[in-house]
């Protein structure tokens, strides 16, 4: 994954994060964050969680057998071993690799360990594809409270060259900070636009980022789609065709209420159906 126009004093990532599950796809996306570890470069961070699960025998008395106990919590060490074994082993050509594991709930977990990472990687899984299994988390689990932008790799993206960019610019502090949280990519890559839609694609500012991006040496140009009567998903990925982008950088929009999480349709469009990698921030 040849990066270009690299400088000592460009923004970099000093860490990648991503979380290791036993399911379906699990060793590709190790794979594909080793890669982009190596790539850029920097360390690589795997981290595992999983509960313990008891058999719940509805007689209401709250007591847990000794015996039951230790033998869930084996399971889950296994289970973790098994995990940290398969990141080791996968991410080997990463410059350097650490690894965290606990005995917690997977989502938890990976909210407190992102603090040790720049960017968080995470696969998507595809329609027809296995569920990843109890150790797994989902990118629209993470990405409303995270605190730091995540990578949403698609089924069967193995590499990013981030050689070209689009920018899914909308004038909201979500967007900003997308921008700011991809120049690492954004500093490489030999094309960038910054697409806005509807309305109020001629004022809300995209010009002003064109400019932000040039004073860290980014040529990036603005597409304004003000009469556009296409979904702006659509818009999108016409412009991601067009300019042959292989990353989409956008803000994502949601809120939660009671652990359920309600995004614009956008974000989950974004989320669930992007056929290139797409990094997002909240």
């Amino acid at each position: 994954m040849p990066m270009t126009r690299s400088s000592t004093e460009a923004p970099r990532y000093a860490g990648l994060l991503t979380p290791v599950h036993l399911g379906a796809g699990a060793e590709a996306t190790i794979r594909f964050a080793a890669r982009l570890a190596q790539a850029l470069p920097c360390r690589l961070i795997g981290i595992g969680a999983d509960e313990i699960e008891l058999p719940y025998y509805g007689d209401g008395t709250g007591m847990v057998d000794a015996v039951l106990l230790e033998n869930a919590r084996g399971v889950v060490q296994e289970d973790l071993a098994k995990a940290e074994a398969l990141f080791r082993r996968v991410a080997e050509g990463a410059p350097a690799v650490d690894w965290r594991c606990a005995i917690e709930q997977p989502r938890g977990f990976a909210l407190t360990q992102c603090r040790a990472a720049d960017l968080v990687v995470l696969a998507r899984q595809g329609p027809d594809d296995e569920a990843v299994g109890r150790m797994g988390v989902a990118p629209g689990d993470l990405v409303m409270e995270l605190g730091r932008p995540i990578l949403v790799v698609p089924p069967g993206v193995e590499t990013l060259a981030a050689k070209s960019a689009v920018i899914a610019w909308k004038d909201t502090c979500e967007a900003r900070r997308a921008v700011h949280d991809a120049l690492p990519f954004l500093v490489r890559a030999e094309a960038v636009s910054v697409l806005a839609v509807g309305e109020e694609a001629i004022e809300n500012g995209a010009q002003d980022v064109c400019g932000y991006l040039a004073q860290h040496g980014i040529a990036a140009r603005a597409v304004l789609r003000p009469d556009s009567a296409e979904y702006v998903v659509d818009e999108i990925m016409t412009q991601v065709r067009h300019q042959g982008a292989d990353l989409i950088v956008a803000g994502a929009y949601g809120h939660s209420r009671m652990r359920e999480w309600i995004f614009g349709g956008v974000t989950q469009d974004l989320l669930e159906t992007t056929p290139i990698c797409c990094l997002m921030s909240h």
